[in-house]
């Protein structure tokens, strides 16, 4: 019964009301360089920013200028928060411009810049890529737990052909919510199997021991984000 209750106040967490709010306050106390080079984040689903603060911080110490960007994961498509990032890029008038999306955030990071994108590079953290068979099995028995974000959680994508670098971490502990769904085959972090973010054509793939939820505020993961966002490949 402890665990449940765990569980589910994990999933109500997104919900407070004052966490947009102290976000906003905290990205407006903590200014970077002004030469530092953006980085773009963007949580997963049913989460908020305030998810992401802890690795907008490690950035931030690492010298890049990191803004975290909300989006309803819910209520709007993936190509609709990657429209709203398209337009948050645009905003640094062409200079290089990094990504780093977790869970649905990386696939919302890749629809961003399939296209013309300013320079720049991506990091995934246990990121669907392929598809996720955890969101199948929501959209069978739970379908307004992955709202309009679970037809491309489902299908994910063929292959990654855009011109920017791209890297995946995955995490290999299998702790969380998305055990709730069904257990999963392989290596996987407890919502996402390390098989669903092999996406063809990346530049570089990685396995972690991290739960799904907490790859964002690992810092061996923070280093390995640091690491590919300036050389393009994780550390070794």
């Amino acid at each position: 019964m402890r665990r449940r209750t765990l569980l589910l106040g994990t999933l109500a967490l997104p919900l407070l009301p004052w966490a947009g709010p102290a976000l906003a306050l905290r990205n407006r106390m903590f200014k970077p360089d002004a030469d530092a080079e953006p980085v773009i984040l963007l949580h997963g689903l049913w989460m908020r920013g305030y998810a992401m603060a802890l690795l907008a911080r490690r950035l931030r110490a690492a010298g890049y200028a990191p803004e975290i960007v909300e989006y309803f994961s819910l209520f709007n498509t993936p190509e609709a928060a990657a429209e709203r990032v398209r337009l948050r890029m645009r905003r640094h008038g062409g200079r290089p411009v990094h990504l780093v999306g977790h869970s649905l955030g990386g696939l919302v990071s890749l629809l961003a810049t399939c296209g013309d994108a300013p320079p720049g590079r991506t990091v995934c953290l246990g990121s669907p890529l392929c598809g996720s068979e955890s969101a199948r099995r929501m959209s069978r028995y739970a379908p307004p737990l992955i709202g309009r974000s679970g037809l491309r959680l489902i299908e994910g994508l063929e292959a990654w052909t855009g011109s920017r670098e791209v890297g995946v971490i995955a995490g290999n502990v299998p702790r969380g919510l998305g055990r709730l769904a069904g257990r999963l085959d392989g290596d996987n972090d407890g919502t996402v199997s390390v098989a669903e973010t092999r996406l063809p054509g990346i530049s570089d793939h990685l396995v972690l021991p991290a739960s799904h939820t907490g790859l964002p505020f690992s810092a061996t993961c923070a280093r390995q984000v640091v690491a590919f966002l300036r050389d393009g490949r994780f550390a070794s």
